[in-house]
């Protein structure tokens, strides 16, 4: 192997002695699931919506900016639910670029994944004292959940992973929902299997253990666009597109039928501006069909402090480094509009 084994970072179990989690944090998580738990089971006709940066880069911007969450939160309860994303990896396509804090805590120095771990962890407890958010991260690497196990409250598995079969079986074994992306084909039939993989028991090795997982009644569906075969983006959040999805989910006899649709991505082209636009339709649809509004249980929304993005090393403080995010003042506004629409 070329692999230099630079140094044995520690168990999760370790590093939650070091950063533990409060018994008020830990209290404030419950409430916080079974809000969302409700959402996807049909108890609570709320609406969800889980925003954020495309990721996680630097703590105080991404807090300064679920502070400003906590205030939209508590004047749209009535209708919304509110969970952040703190993104702490980043899916490279080819490798290159910043892949999150868990790689880079400091976005210009070099990868430290000891820090890394110590920082995401940190970052996400930090959110619940401070805003009463447990927020939503993407499991890129099944193996590192452990580290943020008792701090999240809902998990996404990207559409490179979707098929990966240690994702799926790792999503079985988790308590709280877990959204499975269309991939990038926009095969739906992948994306299927994945939920169903995910509804149910497995036996299988995990963190140096044989485990067996009761099955994930709450896994579901993300709808986030797709790519042509010449490279062209098309979307998949029109009405028929999520007609279609109730049709496949009926025929698949999955318990609680649901989907959150990925305003960005694919689905605009990755023209963050149309966000808003695209959030609107999608109320238009559930208006129009009552199959519709019993399957979308929310959106998924990039957003940060400040409108587009910019290089790593740039000096714009709250701008996404890696893909483009709504801004604040726009974000805002949309909250506020989606509100008063549903």
């Amino acid at each position: 192997m070329n692999l230099e084994f630079k140094r044995e970072l520690p168990p999760a179990r370790v590093l939650k002695e070091m950063y533990p989690i409060s018994d008020k944090a830990a209290s404030v998580k419950k409430n916080n699931d079974d809000a969302i738990k409700a959402i996807f089971t049909g108890e609570s006709d709320k609406f969800l919506l889980i925003i954020g940066p495309c990721s996680a880069d630097k703590e105080d911007s991404v807090l300064e900016y679920i502070t400003k969450l906590r205030d939209v939160q508590d004047k749209v309860k009535d209708k919304i639910v509110i969970v952040p994303r703190i993104y702490t990896n980043k899916p490279r396509t080819t490798g290159e670029g910043y892949k999150g804090m868990l790689h880079q805590p400091d976005p210009d120095a070099a990868p430290d994944m000891l820090k890394g771990i110590i920082a995401i962890r940190r970052v996400h407890l930090r959110a619940i004292e401070e805003t009463g958010f447990s927020c939503a991260d993407e499991m890129l690497y099944p193996g590192n959940h452990p580290y943020l196990s008792d701090v999240l409250s809902y998990v996404a598995v990207g559409a490179r992973s979707v098929e990966n079969q240690t994702h799926r079986l790792t999503a079985s074994g988790l308590d709280i929902p877990v959204g499975m992306k269309n991939p990038t084909s926009g095969m739906l039939s992948v994306m299927m299997n994945a939920i169903s993989a995910a509804h149910h028991s497995h036996t299988f090795v995990y963190s140096g253990w044989e485990v067996k997982s009761s099955g994930n009644p709450l896994a579901h569906a993300i709808l986030r666009g797709y790519t042509h075969k010449q490279g062209s983006t098309a979307p998949n959040y029109h009405y028929e597109d999520l007609m279609f999805l109730h049709e496949l989910y009926q025929k698949s006899g999955l318990e609680h039928p649901a989907v959150i649709v990925d305003t960005n991505h694919a689905n605009s082209g990755k023209k963050f501006e149309e966000q808003p636009r695209i959030a609107k339709e999608i109320l238009h649809s559930m208006r129009l069909s009552k199959d519709i509004r019993s399957l979308v249980k929310g959106l998924m929304i990039e957003s940060y402090l400040v409108d587009g993005c910019q290089a790593p090393g740039g000096t714009v403080y709250g701008q996404s480094i890696t893909d483009p995010c709504l801004g604040w003042e726009k974000t805002e506004t949309m909250l506020y509009e989606l509100a008063e629409l549903l």
